[in-house]
């Protein structure tokens, strides 16, 4: 077991490119994870990696033996999935992460009863509205509520959601009802920023007559917290762009209320995303399964209690 062990550890140097992102990954020390690589250098007679004081970079033996390492682990993680599903008995840790607003709402209510139902299942759930990188920050699994780009994380798509502009009946008052984008821009509406480092949601793409067309919105209050912006819009401050379900009490109770609704914004996407060789884990597949059906329900219940307010 130490020996595949130590494949793992080399597999995860190779891909993120940092003896400390590994051990990291791998939770152990920067000092575990020199050790082990250069005790498998040892054993093959050959220099996987070249190290300087400012990068690691994988020679030629390093990447040959990584095509055949990766073969090993996975042959055998597979092997491990197959007696832990026979067994019923999955047990482990799961490292997750979701956006705040699904964390909140749809996830973590649900973790202690997953846990109940799987006792030997450990969940270390970690909140944030920021872009992720699962691979690179040691995740198993992560929530991700937005458009997909392509990469190697394997996805199972959880619900498309639809998104609205809405505002409060105070703020509609003292700066009238925006009927479209372009009224947006004319009127110069507050609109109330999402923005972290990678964010792309200062431009609104909506839904026009001639098609999709994005909206360089601008404002004067930003955050990296979504909750944050719907309060500001609770307090009159501004037009904000939420998925429904975010905001479906406030619409169905008319604190705030829809705007720009002629071009209405593109719906998102919420997914669950794991890397290649977790996604076999039953573990993992438990936990995602379980969730999706806790999410789609909930999506369901919400979006009904939004549309009694059209």
């Amino acid at each position: 077991m130490s020996y595949v062990n130590t494949l793992r550890m080399f597999l995860r140097v190779y891909e993120l490119g940092s003896m400390s992102a590994a051990a990291r990954d791998q939770r152990t020390s920067p000092a575990v994870a020199s050790s082990r690589i250069m005790e498998l250098e040892k054993h093959l007679g050959v220099r996987l990696f070249n190290r300087t004081t400012r990068a690691l970079n994988a020679t030629e033996h390093g990447r040959l033996f990584y095509e055949g390492a990766l073969r090993i682990v996975d042959a055998i993680e597979a092997a491990e999935a197959a007696v832990m599903t026979a067994a019923q008995a999955p047990k482990g840790t799961l490292f997750v992460a979701a956006p705040l607003g699904v964390g909140r709402r749809f996830i973590a209510p649900h973790v202690p009863a997953f846990k109940r139902a799987y006792p030997e299942i450990d969940i270390r759930l970690r909140l944030s509205d920021r872009v992720i990188d699962v691979t690179g920050e040691g995740l198993d699994l992560a929530f991700h509520l937005g458009p997909l780009t392509d990469s190697d994380l394997k996805v199972k798509m959880i619900a498309e959601c639809p998104r609205v502009l809405c505002a409060s009946p105070d703020y509609i008052t003292r700066r009238g009802m925006p009927a479209t984008g372009d009224a947006l821009m004319d009127e110069k509406h507050d609109c109330l920023n999402l923005r972290f480092p990678g964010a792309k949601e200062f431009q609104w793409t909506l839904q026009t007559p001639e098609g999709p067309k994005r909206y360089e919105i601008s404002g004067p209050f930003e955050s990296d917290d979504g909750d944050v912006l719907t309060g500001w819009a609770l307090d009159g401050a501004g037009i904000v762009m939420k998925p429904v379900f975010e905001v479906a009490d406030h619409l169905a109770s008319g604190a705030l209320v829809r705007v720009a609704t002629e071009t209405p914004p593109l719906p998102t996407q919420l997914a669950a995303l794991s890397p290649s060789r977790r996604f076999r884990d039953p573990k993992v597949q438990l936990f995602t399964d379980y969730m999706t059906r806790e999410c789609r329900e909930a999506l369901a219940r919400l979006h009904a209690v939004a549309a009694s307010s059209e």
